[in-house]
């Protein structure tokens, strides 16, 4: 079975225990409801944390597979318990869906930066939501094209005028085959999309995707968007045709 949100397509379903997570707001009634959709789809909520610091406490303490993690929480926000939880060498397959009240938090991008593997409005649709956690559990990463364009070529603009805060990935190791997937892949397209644009069969398309993602030695799809930016590769307001595609 597969589930597709907001362009992104995931396998969900196959080989899959009942999936547990932890939801951080510091709204009660936000994860209240959260927790009830939840609950109601068979998903088991592990914990709750009404800021980041409890956060982190709950995702060591009940080793879920899904965080939804609110931003801005007193104490330590949503963005540093991600890099917290992320961090931890025992981490493992834990995946992180930050939840935002605008499409272009001012918070969204460091969040990526630190290890989410998407976001998702707080007035997401209860199918959405749990179509959004199976999706991101099966190692793909949520990622609504038009939103993503516009996001990254926002903050990607802002990163420039900082010092990075690494040394630059080596993207000597990729074909240009690979090469091509990847700057095709920072525009935001889905693998549907990238299929077509590249005359592929999906399948080549998640086995090419799959072989960036180890050369490089990066969580997933998100990661490599944001990689793609900072490396260089493609550069904000551009794509591989030379102009941004919105849709």
């Amino acid at each position: 079975m597969t589930d597709e949100v907001n362009g992104v397509t995931g396998v969900t379903g196959v080989n899959d225990h009942r999936l547990r997570a932890v939801i951080a707001d510091d709204q009660a009634l936000v994860r209240t409801g959260f927790g009830m959709i939840l609950s109601a789809d068979g998903i088991e909520v592990t914990a709750e944390a009404a800021d980041g610091a409890e956060a982190v406490a709950a995702v060591r303490r009940t080793r879920p597979d899904v965080v939804l993690m609110d931003i801005r929480m007193p104490g330590m926000d949503g963005i540093e318990a991600t890099r917290r939880i992320l961090a931890d060498d025992t981490a493992g397959e834990i995946r992180v869906i930050i939840l935002t009240t605008y499409d272009l938090d001012h918070y969204v991008y460091a969040a990526l930066t630190a290890g989410a593997s998407g976001f998702l409005l707080k007035d997401v649709t209860p199918e959405h939501l749990v179509a959004a956690i199976r999706l991101v559990r099966s190692g793909d990463a949520l990622l609504a094209p038009t939103i993503t364009r516009r996001l990254i070529e926002r903050f990607a603009r802002r990163e420039e005028a900082a010092p990075s805060a690494g040394p630059l990935r080596d993207l000597s190791g990729l074909t240009p085959r690979e090469l091509e997937v990847l700057r095709l892949l920072a525009t935001g397209l889905s693998n549907a999309e990238l299929a077509e644009r590249l005359f592929l069969s999906p399948t080549t398309v998640k086995t090419h995707i799959g072989r960036i993602l180890s050369k490089l030695d990066l969580r997933d799809r998100v990661q490599a968007v944001v990689l793609a930016y900072e490396s260089g590769l493609i550069t904000p307001g551009g794509t591989a045709d030379g102009a941004l595609r919105d849709s």
